[in-house]
């Protein structure tokens, strides 16, 4: 019987597209912000669909309460205090940066701190430290089930 090598999913794009490597460290934080909204609207959308089987515009009016600018701001404040030294220095890189497009319909700090949770989660994916990825993400959405 033929030997299964298991891939994680960052690795099969890499691999089926022939991808180069990279270095997370050398992106700027709002390219992290840029790929880490991709991974945690995956991570939203994947615990959406977990609940059944709805209409497109109810699972999309369900996403939406949790990937606004206000709600990653929320959960930036819970996660804050679990962050390591590294992981508070990317989260303020990505907070500090100049975003070009204004906040939409959030306030400039939410919006700002929101693009520094969305760095944390990129730079923790490209450095494919998807445990710690998801631990970070899992104190802030139980944060919000405490309010």
């Amino acid at each position: 019987m033929e030997e299964s090598i298991s891939l994680d999913f960052h690795d099969y794009i890499t691999e089926v597209l022939n991808l180069q490597e990279v270095d997370a460290d050398s992106y700027s934080p709002l390219v992290l912000a840029f790929i880490g909204d991709c991974v945690y609207d995956l991570v939203i959308k994947s615990m959406i669909i977990s609940r059944g089987n709805k209409q497109v515009h109810k699972l999309h009016e369900e996403t939406s309460r949790f990937v606004q600018a206000s709600t990653q701001s929320l959960m930036m404040r819970t996660m804050q205090q679990h962050l390591t030294e590294e992981e508070h220095a990317i989260y303020r890189r990505g907070r500090n940066a100049k975003s070009v497009s204004p906040a939409k319909n959030q306030s400039i700090t939410d919006y700002r701190r929101a693009t520094g949770f969305e760095a944390l989660l990129g730079y923790l994916y490209l450095k494919k430290d998807y445990e710690r990825l998801m631990a970070l993400v899992k104190a802030g959405l139980d944060s919000l089930n405490d309010m």
